[in-house]
């Protein structure tokens, strides 16, 4: 049986567990992900668990939401990956993927970040990050199919709506 090749860049990108491990996103080529910029000092940090609700709820139908700790908006993520995942766990009982921390704009914006942001690499859904908790949603494909920003709850019916599409959805 050969592996599946997918065409997006997005796969290709060097990323860092929360642990330390090197790793890119083919490690979840061909399942949904819910890839959002997180912080446990921010008034959007309740939506932890709403991430890990859908993360329980969908993760058996193809459904990967990834943590992506940032301290860009107003120092809102001080801790170290040691205590950011400490805090996830006891307080959350997060068990989805969790990464480094990284910046999400500006002049040290992780290529991840970058690749979001552009027009050039995400021509239908790029936005600047604006705060904490913005979501891209991308499709089993490797392509974005949806942005949410901050404001929009992880269990709202559009969130969920868009999900469960790309969850249906053939590659």
């Amino acid at each position: 049986m050969h592996k599946k090749e997918y065409k997006s860049r997005l796969y290709t990108i060097p990323l860092k567990t929360i642990d330390g491990e090197e790793i890119t996103l083919e490690t979840y080529a061909g399942r949904v992900l819910l890839i959002v910029n997180v912080a446990s000092r921010c008034g959007f940090t309740g939506q932890y668990e709403g991430l890990q609700k859908l993360y329980e709820k969908y993760q058996e139908q193809g459904l990967v939401v990834l943590g992506f700790p940032c301290n860009d908006f107003l120092w809102q993520e001080p801790k170290d990956e040691g205590q950011i995942k400490a805090f996830c766990t006891m307080h959350y009982g997060v068990s989805f993927p969790m990464f480094a921390k990284l910046h999400v704009r500006g002049k040290e914006q992780h290529p991840l970040y970058r690749y979001l942001c552009l027009k050039e690499t995400n021509p239908q859904h790029a936005h600047k990050i604006s705060w904490n908790f913005n979501k891209f949603l991308i499709g089993k494909d490797g392509e974005v199919k949806a942005y949410f920003g901050s404001m929009t709850k992880p269990l709202s019916n559009e969130m969920i709506k868009a999900i469960e599409q790309e969850l249906k959805r053939e590659e």
